[in-house]
C-alpha cells in the first residue's frame, strides 16, 4: 500500500460524509492507479487499496458510498469485502470487477450485494455508469462492448500471464489442449466491431 493510500485510511474517520467516497480494491497496481485517477476526474474521492484486509479496514473507517472490488485478490475475494461496505453504509453501491465473465460469478456478486458486475478491462466511464445508475435497473450497455471472442482472448491472456507465460500450466488450468492454446497465443487479439472499416 502506498503512503497516499495509508494516509487515506488513517485520516478518513471524520464526522462529515463525503457524497462520492469511492473504495477501489484491486491487486493489479497499474490498473488500480489508472482507475483511481480516472474516477477522481469524475468527481469521486478515491481510496485505492490492494487486499481484502485493507478493503475491510477502509470500509469500517470511511463508510464509502461506492466501492469497486476486484473479484480475485491475493488474500481472498472482493465478495468478502461486500458485507463490511454494506454494514458501514447500507445504501452503498458496489461493482465487482473480474478478469473474465461467467454467469455463476455474476449471480454470486449480485447475491452478495453488488449492483453490477463488469469484466476487465472496464474503463472509468463504464464503472461510473454502473455506480451512478439509479434504481434496480442495470446501466445501459456500452456503445462498443467487447466481442465474445475478445473477452475469451483477454481471459486466456490473463491466465497465461498469471502462469508466468508457461504454456503447459496455462493449458492445464484452462482445461485446453496445449497445441490449441499455442495456436490462440500465436494469433493477434480479435478485432472489435468498432475497429472494422465501415
Amino acid at each position: 500500500m502506498t503512503m497516499n493510500e495509508q494516509s487515506g485510511i488513517a485520516g478518513s474517520k471524520t464526522g462529515e460524509k463525503t457524497d462520492k467516497k469511492l473504495l477501489i480494491v484491486d491487486d493489479d497496481r497499474p490498473f488500480r492507479e489508472r482507475l483511481a485517477k480516472a474516477m477522481e476526474r469524475q468527481g469521486f474521492v478515491v481510496t485505492p487499496v490492494e487486499t481484502v484486509s485493507e478493503g475491510i479496514a477502509v470500509a469500517k473507517l470511511e463508510a464509502p458510498n461506492y466501492a469497486v472490488l476486484d473479484l480475485r485478490l491475493d488474500d481472498g475475494s472482493g465478495l468478502d469485502i461486500v458485507p463490511a461496505v454494506r454494514e458501514a453504509d447500507p445504501n452503498s453501491r458496489i461493482v465487482i470487477l473480474t478478469g473474465y465473465g461467467n454467469i455463476a460469478t455474476a449471480v454470486a456478486a449480485v447475491k452478495a450485494g453488488a449492483v453490477d458486475y463488469l469484466a476487465k478491462p472496464a474503463d472509468a466511464d463504464q464503472v461510473a455508469a454502473a455506480l451512478l445508475s439509479q434504481g434496480a435497473n442495470l446501466p445501459p450497455p456500452p456503445e462498443n462492448p467487447m466481442s465474445a471472442d475478445r473477452v475469451r482472448w483477454e481471459h486466456i491472456q490473463r491466465v497465461y500471464e498469471q502462469c508466468d507465460r508457461n504454456v503447459s500450466e496455462t493449458a492445464r488450468r484452462l482445461k485446453m489442449h496445449r497445441r490449441t492454446l499455442q495456436r490462440i497465443l500465436a494469433k493477434r487479439a480479435p478485432r472489435e466491431t468498432n475497429d472494422l472499416p465501415s
